[in-house]
């Protein structure tokens, strides 16, 4: 039985452009959502009074 050396250096370099393409996408996906975390992030309202500011109005 011989090896097909065509063959497998096809296979190989589909397997690694695939690697390569899912790497970068994932970088991508990761930038967005680092993006998304950091730029969407709403402060909520304060429902408790200052108390400092409370104090000196009386």
């Amino acid at each position: 039985m011989e090896i097909n050396w065509t063959i497998l250096g096809i296979v190989v370099a589909v397997l690694i452009v695939l690697i390569v393409f899912v790497i970068r996408k994932n970088q991508k996906e990761k930038k967005k959502l680092t993006e998304f975390l950091n730029n969407d992030f709403k402060k909520a309202e304060e429902d408790e009074p200052d108390f400092d500011s409370t104090a000196n109005e009386r």
